[in-house]
């Protein structure tokens, strides 16, 4: 069985795209921030969410050190600043964003927001599954999320949100 192999497959399935911030190490420092696609709900009592870094990670650790971390769920109109984000563009953080009580960013334009306190972390291949305890979150705006599938960023054109079948609903490029 092969990396790629694997990527090829699991590249027909869409997973969310959001963004994990961190408080700022020093004055003047920018924040810590990572693009994620891993991003998942894990449990309602006690309240946790998980994503999994890889182990090669620069800003892992430094998330990791200051013990907590906000995920952004980015809007499918975000794709620029997730780009931006994912590229290390220096001037990633021209964003509007506000902080948390403990300090991490919430982008002002994000779908919603999970502010956590580190809770867990497990060895998983070449990534670490990290749990997060949720001490805050909230909805900014309604929108359709950002998605990745098959090698791009796209968004969902959903029926909704209803749940009731027989609609059509696809992933489309932004």
């Amino acid at each position: 069985m092969s990396g790629s192999l694997l990527r090829r497959v699991a590249g027909h399935y869409p997973t969310g795209v959001v963004l994990v911030t961190g408080p700022a190490e020093a004055p003047g420092q920018p924040p810590p921030a990572m693009v994620v696609g891993t991003f998942t709900s894990v449990s309602l009592d006690p309240v946790l969410v998980g994503f999994l870094p890889a182990r090669s990670s620069t800003t892992w650790p430094r998330l990791r050190a200051a013990g907590r971390f906000c995920v952004n769920v980015l809007g499918a109109d975000q794709g620029p600043v997730c780009r931006s984000f994912a590229g290390g563009d220096p001037g990633r953080w021209e964003v509007p964003y506000r902080t948390t009580a403990t300090g991490s960013p919430v982008l002002l334009d994000a779908l919603a927001w999970f502010d956590c306190e580190v809770a867990g972390e497990t060895e998983a291949g070449d990534h670490w599954f990290v749990t997060g305890a949720v001490r805050d979150l909230g909805v900014i705006r309604e929108g359709s999320p950002l998605v990745f599938l098959r090698g791009d960023y796209g968004h969902w054109a959903g029926g909704g949100g209803s749940g009731r079948a027989g609609r059509r609903s696809a992933v489309c490029p932004v």
